[in-house]
């Protein structure tokens, strides 16, 4: 498996690049599959260069989709120790659903007369947090590679290519690049939706459905 290191904003020493060399072993053993290992390693300092901290952003590569895992610390050491845990438990985490799906295939349906999906633990999402993707009231601040002012909460943003595909495929994607949700376009409907995390294995997906404005408000 090949190894890339990036650093930005920092160096990166011959002893961090063999620390990362130990711990490709250790992922390797856990997806022999796996072709590449990129490693990107991002310094920031906040509010005067008074608050500082490491960010490690792993991303493996391979027969299959992209596993990512991310981790923040003040030294990029222990950082690099966090996310490379953190993959190595979403990689143990496909491996079980993988095993589960042989014994328990889920075979989804969906039907149409009700909206409902039947053969996969998916509820509908609740009507309050709907409200809270349709209002979208939380301001997005673009990234930007000068200092901003200091503050607690920072919003990244990010684009990707549009991808179909079944619900079941996206909680699986969801599980290996470790996030809380995942945005997909829907197979079966051709809806933008999105896949989420509730309580242990048990996910919601909210739907979109989009309709042609009104003729008048075309004209207007």
């Amino acid at each position: 498996m090949d190894t890339s290191i990036v650093g930005v904003g920092v160096g990166i020493s011959d002893r961090f690049r063999t620390v990362v060399e130990e711990k490709a072993q250790r992922v390797e053993h856990l997806a022999p599959r796996a072709q590449r290992l990129d490693v990107k390693v991002t310094h920031r300092a906040y509010h005067n260069g008074r608050m500082e901290d490491e960010t490690v952003e792993l991303t493996l590569t391979g027969k299959g989709p992209l596993v990512r895992a991310e981790a923040v610390d003040g030294d990029k050491f222990t950082a690099l120790d966090l996310a490379v845990d953190k993959l190595a438990e979403q990689l143990r985490r496909a491996k079980e659903k993988r095993l589960d799906a042989r014994d328990k295939p889920r075979g989804a349906t969906f039907k149409k007369e009700n909206g409902s999906l039947e053969g996969i633990d998916v509820q509908p999402a609740p009507v309050d947090v709907l409200e809270a993707v349709a209002t979208g009231t939380v301001p997005v601040q673009p990234e930007s590679t000068e200092e901003a002012d200091y503050t607690p909460v920072v919003i990244r943003t990010k684009q990707f290519d549009a991808e179909w595909m079944t619900v079941e495929e996206a909680v699986d994607r969801m599980e290996l690049v470790g996030h809380d949700f995942f945005l997909f376009i829907d197979a079966r409907s051709d809806h933008p939706s999105v896949v989420y995390r509730r309580k242990g294995w048990d996910y919601g997906v909210i739907s979109l459905t989009t309709a042609a404005p009104p003729a008048a408000d075309i004209a207007s």
